[in-house]
């Protein structure tokens, strides 16, 4: 096998006739030189130099070789160089997966942190939601995934978000989803970075008679709206309503199904129902004409969703993916 401390003796020997002259230019004793050049020798089963008088050339093995070798060890000197600079975070890549809403509030200023102090790292984003975001990071697509999960309730996994359709219809659909609810919250083999608590805030129409309960910031009890229509969002968020209505005794009725904030707030404030949304949502929306109001779960602890950055155990020992999880960890303990 050729090694690459080989090839620098070969140069070093070419450039300068001698053994001895090699031996002082790599700062090494001239019977090193002789053993290392043997060991290339034997590895390519050849001579490669020939001695002439008191000096010595290159055979035309060598030079052959040596042509070569130039472009070997300036590619390696190279890659060297880069290695260095991603690890002293000169340069490096970070691609980063993001649901809409912490896209909106955790990654900003995450990354306008790290620009200032890392300029040479590169970040770039692409949103999607769980369990699509763990599937690109499994899959080698980003390097950082931010998700969310809802703490399961006591007494059971989180149940599947009702369907419409027909019976046979409803069941296959119930199915996919409880599939995608635990695909989504299985993160054993990933590393976790604990963000933060979202959280889950009450939507009502601005004239809903619990509207102005404390100012409108007053906590509601789920049970209190056993009898409201409900707009709800994505697979995941509707099967975690189910699992807190049920919690209190009911099924939700829920009319609408929508993904974009700004549509929920818009069918709560038309009177069309009521709505349960992530407080960082309510961040990128303006809640014109609804009224927000803290949700109480079944043992009257506030209802949350639990936010976290995740990345592969190997990736985690990167250090630009470790400083960009610093850095997403440092903007959401700002909050």
């Amino acid at each position: 096998m050729i090694e690459a401390r080989h090839l620098r003796v070969l140069r070093a020997v070419a450039r300068t006739g001698s053994f001895s002259a090699a031996a002082r230019e790599l700062g090494c004793t001239q019977p090193a030189i002789s053993q290392q050049m043997k060991a290339l020798e034997k590895s390519v089963d050849t001579p490669l130099v020939v001695r002439s008088g008191r000096g010595m050339q290159l055979s035309e093995a060598g030079r052959v070789l040596l042509k070569h070798a130039t472009g070997i060890l300036a590619g390696l000197s190279a890659a060297e160089e880069e290695v260095a600079a991603i690890a002293g975070l000169r340069a490096g890549r970070v691609r980063l997966v993001s649901f809409p809403t912490a896209s909106s509030t955790l990654v900003p200023p995450a990354v306008a942190r790290l620009r200032d102090s890392h300029p040479g790292v590169r970040v770039s984003l692409v949103e999607a939601e769980p369990p699509e975001s763990l599937a690109m990071l499994r899959g080698g697509e980003c390097e950082i995934a931010l998700a969310f999960r809802y703490p399961q309730a006591p007494g059971g996994a989180p149940a599947p978000a009702p369907a419409h359709g027909t019976p046979r219809e409803a069941r296959a659909e119930a199915n996919l989803e409880a599939q995608q609810l635990s695909a989504t919250t299985d993160w054993s083999d990933l590393v976790v970075t604990p963000l933060l608590d979202d959280p889950l805030v009450g939507l009502l129409p601005a004239a809903h008679p619990l509207a102005g309960r404390d100012g409108g910031r007053g906590p509601v009890e789920l049970a209190e709206l056993a009898g409201e229509q409900w707009i709800a969002g994505c697979p995941q968020c509707r099967g975690h309503l189910v699992e807190l209505c049920a919690g209190v005794g009911f099924e939700p009725r829920i009319d609408f199904a929508t993904d974009d904030y700004p549509a929920v707030v818009g069918l709560v404030a038309a009177g069309l129902g009521v709505a349960v949304l992530p407080g960082l949502a309510l961040e990128s929306v303006r809640p014109d004409g609804v009224s927000a109001v803290s949700v109480r779960t079944a043992s009257g602890a506030p209802a949350v969703r639990q936010v976290v950055a995740l990345t592969l155990s190997d990736l985690a020992e990167v250090p630009a993916v470790a400083l960009m999880l610093e850095r997403l960890a440092g903007a959401a303990a700002g909050r």
